[in-house]
């Protein structure tokens, strides 16, 4: 996809996102930054999505964050990424400076029963794995055949995941339990406050992004961009990582192109 292949429509609303005085750029990581692959730890960035969002972020008035379900240590090391690019992890609740919301003992206390029952359903099913955050674990299925990756879930929705105090987030092929309450819509309602963003841009393929596409403000700028199919509350809709990197680099250029034209 080139910069001609953008839809006009969208062309239009990203440029005008682009002349805003104070641009939030975001991003998903898995399925946006990254294309989806079988094992988690194998997620490498597309090189030219990396570029535009490290461009975008050394320039004036612009922010740029990745706002990712992964833990913030492993999102840094899968992607290579640090400042000025902002880190958020673990749906939106772990920040450089730490959780949004504290983790109690009681909360890891709890953590560590769940991992223990998720434990037990993946030893039971092939091709099912289980990953450890700080704050949360999650359930992988999508190695597993279709009907053991159905049954795996069903004993997760109804074992841990209706014990109380557990917050449950499903994705493509997981299934995550955390003890605290993460949003990448809170994540995103913060990063506008810290630096007084008039206008952000956020794209999004999981289910868990819809949190974040329900927290723009499409009236006053805000675009939300869909990557992949599937129902959304997102404006727009883009097909692939290729498609997110064509976009970044477009958002990327236009903002240069505004910052350049402000020099006296």
């Amino acid at each position: 996809m080139s910069d001609r292949d953008i839809p006009e429509e969208l062309t239009e609303a990203l440029t005008r996102a682009a002349g805003a005085g104070v641009l939030l750029v975001a991003s998903d990581y898995d399925g946006c930054v990254s294309p989806i692959v079988s094992r988690p730890e194998d997620a490498v960035p597309d090189p030219a999505s990396i570029e535009a969002l490290t461009a975008a972020a050394r320039l004036p008035d612009t922010a740029v964050a990745v706002v990712s379900g992964r833990e913030r240590a492993v999102l840094s090391d899968l992607s290579g990424l640090s400042a000025p690019v902002i880190l958020v992890g673990s749906h939106g609740s772990e920040f450089e400076s730490g959780f949004a919301v504290e983790v109690t003992d009681e909360a890891r206390t709890l953590l560590t029963r769940i991992i223990a029952e998720l434990r037990s359903i993946a030893e039971e099913f092939a091709g099912t794995t289980v990953e450890v955050k700080p704050a949360s674990t999650v359930l992988h299925v999508r190695n597993a055949s279709a009907a053991d990756a159905d049954a795996a879930l069903t004993r997760a929705r109804t074992g841990p995941a209706s014990w109380p105090d557990v917050h449950v987030t499903e994705g493509k092929a997981v299934i995550e339990l955390a003890v605290i309450e993460t949003s990448k819509g809170h994540a995103l309602d913060a990063l506008r406050e810290q630096i007084g963003a008039d206008a952000v841009i956020y794209l999004g393929d999981d289910v868990t992004d819809e949190k974040a596409f329900a927290h723009l403000r499409p009236e006053t700028g805000d675009i939300g961009i869909k990557v992949g199919e599937g129902d959304t509350a997102a404006g727009y809709r883009i097909a692939d990582t290729d498609d997110v990197a064509t976009v970044l680099g477009f958002v990327a250029a236009q903002r240069a192109k505004r910052s350049t034209a402000g020099r006296p």
